[in-house]
């Protein structure tokens, strides 16, 4: 089943509270997993930025609204209790309970109307889908909406460069990654191929310790087990234990299971991580702008 929004768990969370007792976050949000029948998946699931667990978020965000409406109150950090007014509210057996039902309350409409202040200059998005997410998850959404097409133009121009260029784009995202020691002793360690890709050996680290050998195949065809066995076979010539292949098309079933069953140890890396990796480690792309999302610290207003 699809995890519900956190409008609709606004009604189960009032009812969870309906006994007048004080609740932990923690213990409503564990009473309604059992009540919406989530599966373990659907418990782990998190939001884009994996920092937060999406069933949980959403609790929250309806614990929150309640409580601007008046419907449920705290009286310490992290535990609430139905209010007088959620009680009237129950009392009505209302069918359902969302951000419309909660505007006929005047603190509620304040709330919501001094969160819209001064953005009447940017541009709203109203749908079906974003009115039932929180407002995190509208930007969490929003911001992999934009990387994913940021990764898919991204991917296009490296298609298109020269292979020189994508010998030096990959050279310069290796060091970003921590790979080659500096700049100078990549670019020497990496020989040219002249096949539209490059081939040679690289640092782990700084120290060199470890060496890796890498392969970089600008195509537009799948990359398939053969492949991936010639090149395993030019790791045991080199007497190398790992290596990477980087394309800007794709790996078959065939490819990647092949890596899998033999002792060396190669990563594959696709077109599409391949740009993740440019913008994660700033290759290719420019920050335009950076919002910082923040929360009350509590240790601040503790007084000894």
């Amino acid at each position: 089943m699809a995890i519900p929004d956190y409008q609709s768990r606004m009604l189960p969370l009032l009812k969870f509270a309906r006994d007048e007792k004080e609740y932990s976050v923690r213990e409503a949000i564990d009473g309604l997993v059992q009540t919406f029948g989530l599966s373990e998946e659907e418990k782990k699931e998190l939001l884009p930025s994996g920092k937060d667990v999406l069933f949980d978020n959403r609790v929250r965000w309806a614990l929150l609204y309640l409580k601007k409406a008046g419907l449920l109150e705290s009286e310490r950090r992290g535990f609430f209790k139905i209010a007088q007014r959620g009680l009237e509210v129950l009392n009505r057996k209302p069918d359902a309970i969302d951000v419309k039902f909660l505007e006929q309350f005047p603190e509620f409409k304040e709330f919501k109307s001094a969160s819209k202040k001064d953005k009447t200059d940017t541009v709203s998005i109203v749908s079906e889908e974003t009115s039932q997410r929180t407002p995190v998850e509208i930007l969490e959404y929003g911001y992999k909406s934009i990387t994913q097409d940021l990764a898919q133009e991204l991917l296009a121009r490296v298609r298109n460069c020269s292979p020189s260029f994508f010998e030096k784009l990959v050279v310069e995202l290796l060091v970003k990654m921590g790979y080659g020691g500096s700049r100078k002793d990549t670019g020497q360690a990496i020989g040219r191929s002249g096949d539209e890709g490059i081939d040679g050996i690289i640092k782990e680290d700084k120290l060199g310790l470890d060496i890796i050998y890498i392969q970089a195949k600008r195509w537009e065809n799948a990359i398939e087990r053969p492949e991936i066995m010639k090149f395993a076979g030019a790791l045991q010539g080199q007497r190398a234990k790992k290596g990477i292949f980087i394309t800007t098309s794709y790996f078959t079933e065939g490819a990647i299971q092949y890596v899998k069953k033999i002792e060396s140890k190669i990563i594959l890396i696709d077109g599409e991580q391949l740009a993740q990796l440019m913008i994660d480690y700033g290759v290719g792309v420019s920050k335009v702008t950076s919002y910082e999302i923040k929360k009350i610290d509590s240790d601040y207003f503790t007084e000894e």
